[in-house]
């Protein structure tokens, strides 16, 4: 509820990862077989897995070449032609990569027009801003997952959270993560099926349509009483990582601040060395979780980035498209299909970004990737 409050959300459920927070998503928005899941190419697999966990489909849309993210030009194009060919998506995924928010105002409306629901995976954003306005409120969107991983902006050492404003999809994500199962006499059933009403007066908890000979279970009498009202999972945040995630979200924001100076002075630094820096879109505030610069080939990258690793320094390339992934090839997926979001795979590397990076490590960052790239 702390991180709730901190996004202006109504209601948080944390779980033991953001993978596991997407999950609890799609089964509680009822996705299933038969269904679509749309999300980026550009993301960790798991933004895709969670709809295979639910045995649907998934597909994806382009990227944006400026900010990275999923390209709302090109989700209108495929949504049309998805409704001609009757494949429209039950739920799209939009991910905040780098921590850069989605243009979210411009997805919203074509959920109306289309009737698909929406996941933001903010795995890269708690702390940013959306046109003035948190990440995670769910102003357009039905849930928003965060990642507490120990490379995230703030962790609880591994854990997740989802954000909503809907009081059924915080219970339904609250009682899955718990093994479908109720202590509320409210949600209970009867052996058939029915649903069970609370009898103040009488201390007990009766069938809401009592059928000829149908037991009525005793649940508010017995306070020991449960019971599973579906497949769950075991997908609880310990007490430990609770207490850990409480006290780094009090210093949310000055990571954040120090993450944006430590990015400016990038810019200034890179400015003469051929690499194109990341581009901030100015309506919305960026959590800055990476700072992924492209060079001028792969050729170019695989050479800058080798040279880094040998030097000690801990850059990385976020991401290998999805849909490139061996396990996705099967599904017919093949390169060339995501252009925008291969072009800037083969290009990009991250350079190291966290609150404690020193200013005297960031030249030495520049500075060999300056020799690395001459």
């Amino acid at each position: 509820q702390a991180v709730a409050a901190k996004v202006s959300a109504a209601y948080g459920v944390a779980v033991n990862s953001a993978t596991s927070a997407l999950h609890l998503a799609c089964r509680a928005l009822d996705l299933g077989p038969g269904d679509w899941l749309w999300t980026s190419p550009n993301t960790f697999v798991a933004s895709a897995n969670c709809a295979r966990y639910c045995g649907a489909r998934v597909d994806f849309v382009d990227i944006d070449p400026d900010t990275y993210n999923l390209s709302v030009e090109a989700l209108a194009t495929k949504l049309e032609q998805a409704k001609q060919n009757g494949r429209l998506p039950k739920i799209l995924i939009p991910v905040h990569f780098a921590g850069q928010p989605c243009d979210m105002a411009a997805i919203a409306p074509l959920a109306e027009r289309y009737g698909f629901k929406i996941i933001e995976d903010a795995s890269h954003a708690i702390g940013a801003r959306c046109d003035g306005e948190p990440v995670g409120a769910c102003r357009h969107s039905d849930i928003t997952v965060f990642s507490f991983h120990p490379v995230k902006l703030i962790t609880t050492g591994e854990g997740g959270l989802a954000t909503t404003n809907d009081p059924e999809l915080a219970e339904r994500m609250a009682r899955l993560r718990s093994h479908g199962i109720t202590r509320d006499p409210a949600r209970m059933r009867t052996d058939s099926g029915q649903p069970m009403l609370h009898h103040a007066a009488l201390g007990e908890s009766v069938s809401a349509k009592p059928r000829l000979g149908e037991p009525v279970l005793h649940a508010s009498t017995d306070p020991w009483y449960y019971q599973q009202l579906e497949l769950g999972y075991n997908y609880r945040m310990t007490d430990i990582q609770a207490a850990l995630g409480h006290s780094q979200l009090q210093r949310l924001d000055d990571y954040i601040a120090r993450r944006h100076a430590l990015a400016k002075r990038y810019d200034r630094l890179l400015a003469d060395l051929p690499v194109q820096t990341p581009y901030q879109d100015p309506r919305h505030h960026s959590a800055l979780h990476l700072y992924p610069i492209q060079v001028t080939d792969d050729e170019t990258r695989h050479h800058a980035f080798q040279a880094l690793r040998d030097a000690g320094i801990g850059v990385n390339v976020h991401y290998i498209p999805v849909h490139r992934q061996p396990d996705y090839q099967r599904f017919g997926f093949a390169k060339g299909d995501f252009p925008v979001a291969e072009a800037y795979y083969r290009r990009a590397i991250s350079l190291p970004l966290y609150p404690s990076l020193t200013e005297a490590q960031q030249d030495i960052v520049c500075q060999r990737l300056g020799e690395a790239l001459s």
